[in-house]
């Protein structure tokens, strides 16, 4: 099957990269009379990071959802490692190896960092939590991703909101997860815990992981991507290599002067 199928007229394809881990394509999702998603379309690769930009209201955060199993798209398809996914429920998106990472995080405050990667997965050891194995495993995870937790044995009410993020991308990227969709990882940071949160998706990236961003600054877009799709309106309407592009050009197509 061509994977080319079901681009948008603006995307940039490099022949000579590997095959996408995650093709999402022809995606048409609506809510009553609102078409919130018209034929969408993103791609990501191992060792890829893809930004989805667009103005409120253009469907990053439904296309993301569609990805993630909360939402079933009305049409197109999804295609994972080169093989058609039905993708009906956020367990189905996870056994793929796709997981997301929403802005609430979904994490206890009350209990600790190791708590928390394991929360609905303990280990056990004779009926009992092995809370050794599992601190073990917490720390070589904190250390694989060279984050700055004080602790894991630290409740996460203590922690600082992009420690907090870390921990949620520590507790998916433990259980297995490939290909990461990060909604707005950086919205409610400050400057030093922005810089912290983009220098650990760059670890992920090499890592080899296939990642997506969603994000409205472009800043952070133009530091670490390496693709930019823009969604207008519910359609993708480009996807840009970030060195043939600038943020001027970016927000003619989010905002649809690029047309004029």
């Amino acid at each position: 099957m061509d994977s080319t199928q079901g681009h948008p007229e603006r995307v940039a394809i490099d022949e000579s990269a590997p095959a996408p881990l995650l093709i999402a394509r022809n995606i048409t999702k609506s809510f009553g009379h609102v078409q919130a998603l018209s034929n969408a379309y993103i791609d990501v690769r191992a060792g890829e990071i893809v930004a989805l930009v667009g103005d409120n209201g253009a469907g990053k955060s439904t296309l993301i959802k569609v990805l993630s199993g909360a939402h079933r798209p009305d049409a197109g398809e999804i295609i994972v490692r080169g093989q058609s996914a039905a993708i009906n429920s956020p367990n189905d998106s996870f056994d793929l190896g796709i997981a997301t990472v929403y802005q609430d995080l979904a994490l206890l405050p009350s209990r600790d960092v190791v708590a928390n990667l394991y929360v609905g997965r303990e280990l056990t050891n004779n009926g009992l939590l092995d809370r050794r194995k599992m601190t073990e495993e917490a720390n070589r995870v904190v250390r694989q991703l060279r984050t700055n937790l004080p602790s894991v044995h630290t409740p996460v009410r203590f922690l600082s909101g992009g420690q907090r993020q870390a921990v949620a991308i520590a507790r998916v990227v433990h259980f297995g997860a490939e290909i990461l969709l990060l909604d707005e990882p950086t919205a409610a940071l400050g400057v030093k815990e922005s810089h912290e949160m983009l220098t650990l998706i760059e670890n992920l990236k090499e890592q080899n992981k296939a990642i997506i961003v969603v994000s409205h600054n472009l800043a952070h877009v133009f530091r670490i991507c390496d693709r930019i799709t823009v969604l207008r309106h519910g359609e993708t309407v480009g996807t840009l290599i970030k060195e043939d592009t600038d943020s001027t050009e970016v927000v003619q197509m989010i905002t649809g002067a690029d047309l004029l």
